[in-house]
């Protein structure tokens, strides 16, 4: 990001000087037995073990913040059976088909290119599909989606440690994970279960969000 110009006094001349700032993020190392996606540095999963937790909203503050800092960020929302993440972003309207190479252009709001279920389906009509279904989903929206160079893309999962999430981490080249839960005993079972999930498949956790931990009253 350009900070501007300046006058610097060089020998009593008045120079002009511009300063610009660039990010230089780098690729980290993902799972032994898999390559790192093209043209895409770094791939970070955000986990939780059950719904409700505010998994969606810290996957989109995440790329927002990351964008703020310069990186170039998308959002894979995987959550087929919730999509959320172009609510979040404020997005609308349906993606388009690039002509030239018949790949699906992501949508883009706040700096952050998007790629969710929610954007292709009927808001109201619900996704019943089985399990290949839904990795055959997920497999276009890395594969088909013109996504461009990107330094992070964050896959906002689905809730819990099934089938669609351990195939995943299985086969998408990770980072790292994050997971979110909420201060709750039963949220924390199943948090610890994601834990031990992606332990299990060696991707590392890179922290864990608790979420809504308290409550500040404005009248109080």
């Amino acid at each position: 990001h350009s900070l501007g110009d300046f006058d610097v006094d060089a020998g009593g001349i008045a120079a002009p000087l511009t300063l610009e700032l660039q990010s230089d993020i780098i690729a980290h190392a993902v799972q032994r037995n898999l390559k790192p996606l093209e043209d895409i540095r770094n791939v970070v999963a955000v986990a939780s073990g059950k719904g409700g937790v505010g998994k969606s909203t810290v996957a989109a503050n995440l790329a927002l913040a990351w964008a703020a800092q310069g990186a170039k960020v998308g959002i894979l929302d995987a959550d087929i059976y919730g999509p959320s993440q172009q609510m979040m972003l404020g997005i609308e309207g349906r993606p388009q088909i690039d002509e030239q190479d018949e790949k699906i252009m992501p949508m883009e709001n706040h700096g952050v290119k998007t790629m969710s279920l929610g954007l292709i389906t009927d808001p109201d009509t619900p996704v019943i599909w089985r399990g290949p279904m839904v990795m055959k989903a997920l497999d276009q929206f890395l594969t088909d989606v013109k996504w461009g160079a990107l330094d992070f893309i964050i896959i906002d999962l689905p809730p819990g440690t099934g089938d669609a999430q351990l195939t995943l981490t299985q086969k998408v080249p990770l980072t790292g994970a994050i997971i979110v839960t909420t201060p709750q005993d039963v949220a924390l079972i199943d948090a610890r279960k994601g834990l031990a999930m992606f332990r299990k498949v060696n991707v590392p956790v890179l922290g864990i969000v608790e979420n809504m931990s308290f409550f500040v009253c404005r009248h109080c």
